[in-house]
């Protein structure tokens, strides 16, 4: 099957109160490794790729591995999505190259670091909703900003957002979901204590925007054994704190259908490798350290299927294509 909207399958995981990870990917091994773990307990998956990771890898690279997953596994309803647009422009160059879903973090400014006023990020926001959804493309908006910087995204600051505010943003610009600031944090060194996440705010929104997808960034668990991984075998990293997962799956419950998860890869790949080097110094062969990483991904992303409840629902509807989401929009304009 080709790539689908993202529309449909936060959709579907409403209707069915589960949650879809969210993985982001730099190079063909987190690619392969994702399919392999969405492959293996069937699920549905939405493979993102930040503007670090289109800097990174170019978006034609990315384009052309994701072709060969979709390919690879025709029974595997597969997103393609920008994460963190910071423009109409990186919007634009995203869907001529067929991603099926795009992020515009309006919350922030276009260098990605300086928040913006909420007029602002209406104006921006709107402004893509009303350009991706005639091609039938769906749109993610941010409303508040998280702790933490990632990939050259973030502010630093955090600002929750106010659900008045999210009900008239979501009237105003159109988006098909919402991300949410309820106190979560981008990076590995999110919080020293385990966090105590704002769940009321996805309460309030949910009850006043029932069917718009709520959506949680910065929601990587950061677990003690993949960072003691990494330390055993020469890292540095302090004992941070992650989302814990018990938090995660009582927001999916109260009605967050889209995941995030990067550092929690990141982890595992740099584990694997640091393990190969640590315990075969003499290696120098890269697929003898990319493909544990891969596998060590794969493990990881496996458990975040099972745990978010994508697990076995694959193949429960069958895809819209973006020429239905386009007659769906014109449908509803």
């Amino acid at each position: 099957m080709p790539l689908v909207p993202m529309k449909q399958v936060l959709d579907e995981a409403r209707k069915g109160n589960y949650g879809v990870g969210a993985y982001n990917v730099n190079n063909m091994e987190q690619i392969q490794a994702i399919m392999e773990a969405a492959s293996l307990t069937k699920s549905p998956v939405i493979i993102q790729a930040s503007k670090g990771a289109l800097k990174y890898s170019k978006m034609i690279y990315l384009k052309k591995l994701m072709d060969a997953a979709v390919e690879e596994n025709p029974g595997i309803p597969i997103v393609l999505h920008l994460d963190h647009g910071n423009s109409l422009a990186t919007v634009k160059e995203a869907v001529e190259l067929g991603f099926t879903s795009v992020m515009i973090d309006g919350s922030l400014k276009e260098d990605s670091k300086t928040p913006t006023s909420y007029e602002e990020n209406v104006a921006v926001t709107k402004a893509v909703a009303d350009y991706a959804h005639k091609l039938g493309v769906t749109v993610e908006g941010e409303l508040g900003t998280l702790g933490g910087i990632e990939d050259g995204v973030g502010s630093g600051i955090v600002k929750l957002t106010d659900p008045d505010q999210a009900e008239q943003f979501i009237k105003t610009t159109g988006v098909d979901a919402l991300a949410l600031a309820i106190g979560t944090s981008h990076g590995a060194y999110k919080f020293k204590v385990e966090p105590k996440l704002a769940m009321d705010i996805i309460d309030e929104v949910r009850k006043r925007c029932p069917d718009t997808p709520l959506v949680m960034h910065g929601a990587s668990s950061v677990p003690e054994e993949l960072i003691a991984i990494v330390n055993k075998y020469g890292g540095r990293m302090p004992n941070a704190k992650g989302v814990p997962m018990a938090q995660i799956k009582d927001a999916i419950k109260r009605g967050v259908r889209k995941i995030n998860v990067d550092t929690d890869g990141r982890l595992a790949i740099t584990g694997a490798i640091r393990k190969v080097f640590s315990e075969h110094p003499e290696e120098f062969d890269p697929r003898k350290y990319m493909g544990p990483a891969r596998d060590a991904l794969r493990e990881v992303i496996v458990s975040k299927m099972k745990d978010f409840g994508t697990a076995g629902h694959a193949g429960e509807y069958a895809p819209k294509t973006l020429a239905d989401m386009k007659k769906l929009y014109t449908k509803k304009a």
